[in-house]
């Protein structure tokens, strides 16, 4: 149907000024969130900062300085934070430039590509197959225009629009070709929240943000309780003045608040988008990270994702008794009548060249990835088709391609019918002219690509609307072992369409709403699914999918769905995404663990002095070096190495299985060396307290830091020197004169320390057994060292033209 109204011929340079000066202009959201001042202020100004800072001036009453410098923890965690999301904001504004669709403007001054921001009211903005509409707005030209509007209304068919209907944005065009006014821009349009939404720096509702969360709640409920009494029991029951009553105080509830653990999360993340950002890929919602570590099924579409975009017409094998001028000239005048060809009809255009004088249509039949043709039907020449021969052919046509179609070539069927081509029974019997095949060429990077997916035990389903026998073809060229390919026309319902996706992994003529079931289907059985896809017909997929991963080159419709964006087309680039996934969610996971353990014991070791009612044997500045190297430097490091360990459900409690028991047995390790030194008149003088500080200290520390060699196992050299560099700096500290001073310790009381070393080993082996018995009883895999794992494929130039040339 095509259909239009009085369309002029777009605003004047003075009509957009016009609108821009009255504000009329199409607004949009900052890309990545929030601003520098928000992103500086939610930095600064949190809940551990303030924690921090209100302890911070109690101590510094005290005059004692040098037990404030647990106060830099508020410099750190707030620049730390601020320049890792700035990093992350500059790298999504850049990659969202490249990657943001640039819709077709037609103006006075003709038709021109600009950015969604400069769009105004009243302009008049082009539609092809594959465009999102960016802005709501009223036909007033439309050439058999079909919207989708799926992602708007839940309505799977597309909707037909004529002159004088509205679109709204979200909404994209699958079919034929059209024009609309933008009515509404900016705020007022649904596109500025798909937008402002698609390319947001936050860590939204995630397993993981939910499980630190928890995390976070039960820290609480310890934190309260045991903080309050504490403070009781130093400031009435040890007899101690006010200042070291306050100095103690703070140093039992400043190693509880686990500072470090949202700022190293938030940092993971942050470094996460930048180094994908380095590989050309945009992360368009932050949480897509955490998807990336949980993928089990990889849906991949063939065409654009396996093969390039581009194609050439290999042979037309004529079907029927027409000569050979006479089928070229029915597939250029085909390729003419369509104002937007797509890339099969473009690459037969460049193969048949222009017509000499064109054909008079009538009627036209846009393609669709549902009906898998189109048609036009001419005032003198009649209906012509072209589509795909097992749809529009006989069975001696539909065998032919199929011979074809095995080799991995993609055939379509053009054919002559007598019914014209926008009635509703069409396009009814079709007399098969001819045999047109396309090549296509397989990505070079495709075959590692699979075999990586193979290694780390990722399953790939390739779906694709081709023919069966091609597809399959395809990827056996490409090394997948996927057993036979299935005919998806013949899955009619879910319950079929569930069991075969289960038990197969080839499809062919799959339509967009069977690779949405898919989709469906594998999440039902539990697993978490990413689907890659660059047209029009694979939207609705990537839409549902737990992960959307779209080309840069495909339709801006895809592109604004999925949650990750393939700039540079490359399909190899997705293992390091992967890999970067697991990295980010693996290291969070591994990081948990100390901070966990660090505030179990510092809550049960307050708990039990409040208990027996002494004075805390620690203040501030021996709890801030405490966490130096036994938390804040290696939970650093490691939240930045590599990890290729797909993440799995059950965040909270892997962590708690660790976590609890060793802070546990920490806090009980020092508490009994700290009654074993403690002389029986009490720690008044100065010089006994400190002794019996580094002495009770000397076993925390090595019972903590065997809880750092626990968690940074698997063994790489790197670890290894972690470990011996974290007790190596305690060994500094506490057999230098100069550290000795001036973190306040005594280690001259050789029996004192002779226990505390020894409480330390032991509390050391019980970390170590709980390790086992974890393993045993959970049934978890314990390795010292780490074997060879599967890296991402790295390029290789040779290998990479061998593979072109073949």
């Amino acid at each position: 149907m095509t259909s239009t109204t009085a369309a002029s011929a777009g605003l004047s340079p003075e009509d957009v000024a016009a609108r821009v000066a009255r504000g009329e202009v199409n607004t949009l959201p900052p890309r990545s969130g929030r601003t520098v001042g928000e992103i500086v202020r939610a930095n600064v100004f949190t809940r551990i900062n303030a924690i921090l800072a209100v302890l911070l001036v109690i101590v510094l009453a005290t005059g004692s300085w040098i037990n404030g410098a647990f106060g830099l923890l508020i410099i750190a965690n707030s620049a730390i934070g601020i320049i890792q999301e700035l990093r992350a904001k500059r790298t999504l504004d850049s990659l969202a430039v490249l990657g943001e669709a640039r819709p077709l403007v037609r103006r006075s001054t003709g038709e021109a590509r600009v950015a969604r921001d400069e769009i105004v009211l009243d302009d008049l903005i082009v539609l092809t197959p594959g465009d999102q509409v960016v802005v709501d707005g009223e036909i007033v030209e439309a050439d058999y225009l079909e919207v989708d509007e799926s992602l708007l209304t839940g309505e799977s068919d597309p909707e037909p629009k004529g002159a004088g209907e509205a679109v709204l944005s979200g909404s994209f065009a699958v079919s034929g070709a059209g024009v609309y006014r933008a009515t509404k821009v900016g705020a007022d349009a649904y596109a500025a929240q798909l937008v402002a939404e698609a390319s947001r720096f936050t860590l939204v509702r995630s397993e993981l943000q939910g499980g630190i969360n928890r995390i976070l709640r039960f820290i609480t409920w310890l934190l309260i309780p045991v903080g309050i009494a504490t403070v009781i029991v130093q400031l009435l029951y040890t007899g101690s003045d006010w200042r070291q009553a306050v100095l103690r105080m703070a140093g039992a509830l400043v190693p509880m608040v686990p500072e470090g653990l949202i700022l190293l999360t938030s940092m993971a993340f942050a470094l996460g988008v930048v180094r994908l950002g380095k590989r050309q890929c945009l992360v368009q919602e932050l949480p897509a990270l955490e998807g990336l570590a949980r993928v089990d099924v990889v849906c991949a579409d063939k065409t654009g994702t396996l093969t390039e975009n581009g194609m050439r017409c290999g042979d037309i094998v004529a079907l029927a008794d027409v000569d050979a001028p006479r089928i070229r000239a029915a597939l250029a005048q085909l390729a003419a009548a369509d104002p937007h060809p797509n890339a099969s009809l473009q690459a037969i255009a460049e193969e048949v060249g222009e017509p000499a004088s064109l054909w008079t249509p009538q009627a036209r039949a846009p393609f669709t990835s549902a009906k898998k043709w189109s048609g036009v039907t001419f005032a003198e020449q009649g209906s012509w088709v072209l589509g795909a021969p097992d749809v529009l052919g006989d069975a001696a046509a539909a065998a032919r391609a199929e011979q074809i179609a095995v080799t991995g070539l993609r055939v379509l069927l053009l054919g002559r019918t007598a019914v014209p081509v926008d009635a509703g029974d069409a396009p009814g019997a079709v007399d098969a002219v001819a045999l047109v095949v396309l090549e296509q060429r397989v990505r070079p990077d495709a075959a590692q690509t699979l075999a990586y997916f193979a290694e780390q035990g990722v399953d790939v389903k390739v779906i694709s609307g081709d023919n069966a026998g091609s597809v399959a073809a395809v990827t056996g060229a490409l090394g997948l072992d996927a057993g036979p390919p299935v005919d998806a026309r013949g899955l009619t319902s879910p319950e079929r369409l569930g069991e075969a996706v289960t038990t197969h992994s080839v499809f062919g003529r799959v339509s967009p709403q069977q690779k949405r079931g898919m989709v469906h289907a594998l999440q039902a059985e539990g697993h978490t699914v990413a689907m890659t896809g660059d047209g029009v017909n694979d939207v609705l997929a990537l839409k549902d999918a737990d992960l959307g991963v779209a080309m840069g080159s495909g339709s801006s419709a895809t592109r604004s769905v999925a949650k990750i964006v393939l700039l540079d087309d490359r399909f190899a680039t997705l293992p390091h995404v992967v890999a970067e996934g697991r990295r980010v969610i693996g290291n969070i996971e591994r990081v948990a663990n100390l901070f966990l353990t660090k505030t179990v014991y510092s809550a049960v070791l307050a708990l039990l002095v409040v208990l027996w009612r002494l004075p805390f044997p620690f203040q501030p500045i021996h709890v801030t070096i405490t966490g130096w190297f036994t938390i804040g430097i290696p939970a650093f490091l490691l939240s930045l190495a590599p990890n290729h360990e797909r993440a799995r459900p059950g965040f909270v409690q892997r962590v708690m299985r660790l976590g609890l028991p060793a802070g546990t047995i920490v806090a009980a390790a020092t508490f009994t060396t700290y009654l074993l030194v403690l002389p029986p008149t009490g720690t008044a003088d100065e010089l006994v307290r400190e002794q019996v500080a580094a002495a009770t200290l000397s076993c925390l520390i090595i019972a903590a830091t065997w809880v750092l060699a626990v968690v940074a196992r698997p063994y790489e050299w790197w670890r290894v020197a972690l470990v011996a560099a974290s007790f190596g700096a305690y060994a500094l500290i506490f057999l230098n004169a100069t550290t000795q001073h001036l973190f306040l310790l005594d280690t001259s009381n050789r029996p004192m320390m002779a226990v505390g070393l020894l409480c330390g080993l032991v509390g050391a082996a019980l970390v170590e057994l709980t390790w086992w018995v974890r393993g045993w009883v959970f049934g978890e895999r314990h390795t010292f060292w780490r074997t060879r794992e599967p890296d991402a494929p790295a390029p290789n130039p040779r290998r990479d033209e061998d593979a072109r040339a073949a």
